[in-house]
């Protein structure tokens, strides 16, 4: 193998993170971390709205996935209950209020941003 080929990543299914962005600082949170996630390579963040929408790319794609998490802001658990509605049931799950923030009152800091991807790492971790 050559300096340039890429490594061979067929033996590993992608661990894919679907945040829920929503509009409140609670949305912009698990936002960031999705995308903190995906920048560390702890995952890939995939799109919540075309799983909602039923695109078929990313329903095979969600199939396919080695792990799937769903990163929610606040209560209403959209993340959750769109991965339920497509039809997927075996998923990890971080609300943030279980980590003590709240929406309204858990601004999209680096801090708090941190706390969710460190939970995130654990439920994704083999």
């Amino acid at each position: 193998m050559n300096s340039t080929t890429p490594p061979c990543e067929c033996a590993t299914a992608p661990k894919l993170i679907f945040a829920c962005s929503g509009a409140s600082d609670a949305g912009e949170t698990a936002d960031r971390a999705g995308r903190a996630l995906t920048k560390d390579g702890a995952g890939k963040m995939y799109c919540l709205a075309g799983l909602g929408g039923q695109v078929p790319g990313i329903i095979s794609n969600t199939q396919k996935a080695g792990k799937i998490l769903a990163i929610d802001g606040c209560p209403m658990d959209c993340a959750k209950k769109t991965l339920e509605a497509a039809g997927f049931t075996s998923f990890q799950h971080v609300q943030l209020r279980d980590l003590g923030l709240e929406k309204g009152a858990c601004p999209a800091t680096a801090e708090n941003t941190q706390t969710v991807v460190a939970r995130a790492k654990e439920l994704l971790k083999d």
